[in-house]
């Protein structure tokens, strides 16, 4: 009998013990709480605000609203045939996903677009893989699931008419619309 009880204290603690390592501090995997990262290792110097084009210049964080307000930038761009993020584009991404997390109400589609190369069923696809991609890193960053909805609308809603690369580079796009 006594064995026994020992077995079972010393499960009940070791239980308690896993259960308080694995709670969670707010932190980050660098160690930061609020989410920014120090250095230039995103590309953007500093903690620059992110304009229209991607590109850091200075002011807030990624482009957050010091107020809570949905960030400005509500676009990223993606190379030919490509559905992966652009390092320059995850202080936007962090950005948003900030704002989703800090307002647990809000909704975002994410439309995914391509230029007019490829047909327009493989074209829906890449789309909704661009949309997906920017779906999982929100998810990463602590979003919700339930707060994300992606849509793909292929070549079907140009941003720019023409038929050149620099047409096309606008074109191939997510869009947050919440």
């Amino acid at each position: 009998m006594p064995f026994q009880s020992h077995a079972r204290l010393l499960a009940v603690t070791f239980s308690l013990a896993l259960i308080a390592g694995c709670s969670s501090t707010g932190g980050t995997q660098d160690g930061m709480t609020d989410g920014s990262r120090s250095g230039t290792d995103s590309g953007v110097a500093g903690t620059g605000q992110v304009s229209s084009s991607g590109v850091g210049t200075t002011g807030d964080r990624a482009g957050q609203q010091a107020d809570g307000r949905i960030p400005e930038v509500r676009t990223i761009y993606f190379d030919f045939d490509s559905d992966t993020i652009k390092s320059q584009y995850e202080p936007v991404l962090t950005a948003h996903a900030r704002y989703l997390r800090s307002n647990g109400n809000a909704r975002v589609v994410l439309q995914g677009h391509t230029d007019e190369r490829g047909t327009r069923e493989y074209n829906l696809a890449l789309g909704e893989r661009r949309a997906g991609s920017v779906s999982r890193f929100l998810e990463v960053q602590g979003v919700s699931p339930s707060q994300i909805e992606v849509v793909s609308y292929g070549e079907e809603r140009p941003a720019v008419q023409g038929h050149d690369e620099e047409a096309y580079a606008e074109n191939r796009r997510v869009v947050f619309d919440y």
